[in-house]
């Protein structure tokens, strides 16, 4: 498969919150943690748990910086 997102980071799922139609997934990508909004039926197709391989891809139009 090809895909045009440049930001891939592979990781190990730690934590699928599933909830009416909508899931969190989190992703453990070296010590840092990325969260994922996907479909229930996504979850279940791509059959995500905890402990299994993923690669979280960001695709984004925006980046935010903030300070304190």
């Amino acid at each position: 498969m090809k895909i045009s997102a440049r930001n891939q980071f592979k990781g190990t799922v730690v934590e699928v919150t599933k909830g009416a139609t909508t899931s969190h997934v989190k992703i453990d990508i070296g010590g840092q943690v990325v969260t994922a909004s996907i479909t229930n039926a996504a979850v279940d197709e791509l059959g995500l748990e905890k402990g299994k391989a993923a690669i979280a891809m960001i695709k984004a139009s925006d980046v935010l910086v903030a300070v304190e």
